[in-house]
């Protein structure tokens, strides 16, 4: 089998669902609870198997209590304890058939097979009425379809998001940078619209042959910092951790583990990040996302505000 990789989603002996949000996966495998098999659940697969969606303090309350030696910052999952690997990539054509809107996300983006997919609620055949597209695009492929989700926005194919709609986001992910600073880098990033009323996203995940090089636990704390510095490298900058090599003269990288701060700056662009800074070998990093909330942290371009 191909590593269990960010983005797919691994299922427990006791049918619990869990989102892997990590490539640091050749052991117990990182993720986060999404979905337990529940006979009053509101989410209802093929199979008539009912399900609850948990939000992340509730994950995070459940496996504290019910499964204590999976809890961290992450969920980790030991392998043998996993039943089953989803994958979005290997799972896409079924998603396709039965969910018209993916098909036609699929007709507009046309990338090779085997690198897009679909994860989320699709993913898990745990859809309803109101769940948004989750699509996955692998290593250099995001950069076509993030193009094309450009492209078709302009063009008409793809709906833009409304003044609503942006409201949605910005209070669903609550970051710490005003609406309107919010609103700013996120329309440039082009990775989201609405497809027939849908709200999708492309999400980046790295391609197999690129995992290893993925940064992977936690270094030495030395407190909370906020620095000022330009951008020289952000082709990571939408992975998960959002990755920016800076031109510091302490810190050599900002990471970002919260969506909400991937892709917020060009390279060649000035940044003020506010994190916490860890020794990494030789090295400090600024990570923007220590806790779940990232309270109090943020990545802002500098040279995108005009200032």
């Amino acid at each position: 089998m191909m590593p269990v990789r960010l983005r797919d989603f691994i299922e427990d002996r006791d049918g619990w669902l869990y989102a892997v949000s990590t490539y640091d996966n050749a052991g117990p495998v990182g993720c986060v609870l999404r979905y337990v098999p529940d006979e009053k659940g509101a989410r209802i697969h093929a199979s008539g198997q009912r399900y609850t969606k948990y939000d992340f303090e509730e994950a995070y309350d459940l496996v504290q209590r019910k499964k204590p030696h999976y809890a961290g910052l992450i969920h980790r999952v030991p392998r043998d304890d996993i039943v089953r690997v989803l994958k979005p990539d290997l799972e896409i054509g079924r998603i396709a058939r039965d969910h018209p809107r993916v098909k036609k996300l699929l007709g507009i983006f046309r990338l090779p097979e085997g690198t897009v997919g679909c994860t989320g609620s699709l993913l898990c055949g745990l859809a309803d009425e109101s769940s948004d597209i989750d699509m996955v695009v692998y290593g250099k492929h995001w950069f076509t379809a993030q193009n094309l989700v450009e492209r078709g926005i302009r063009e008409g194919k793809i709906e833009g998001l409304s003044r609503d709609m942006w409201r949605r986001v910005y209070d669903k992910r609550k970051p710490e940078i005003p609406y309107d600073q919010f609103v700013l880098h996120e329309q440039r990033k082009w990775n989201r619209g609405q497809i027939d009323g849908t709200y999708f996203d492309i999400l980046y995940t790295r391609s197999y042959d690129e995992i290893e090089s993925a940064p992977s636990g936690r270094g030495i704390v030395l407190g909370k910092a906020t620095i000022e510095a330009r951008v020289n490298d952000a082709s990571l900058a939408f992975d998960n951790p959002a990755l920016y090599g800076i031109d510091h003269e302490s810190v050599s990288r900002v990471l970002s583990f919260t969506h909400t701060y991937s892709g917020q700056a060009l390279a060649g662009e000035i940044i003020e990040a506010c994190g916490v800074l860890e020794q990494h070998g030789s090295e400090r990093w600024l990570i923007v996302g220590t806790t779940r909330e990232a309270r109090g942290e943020y990545i802002v371009s500098k040279t995108l505000l005009g200032q």
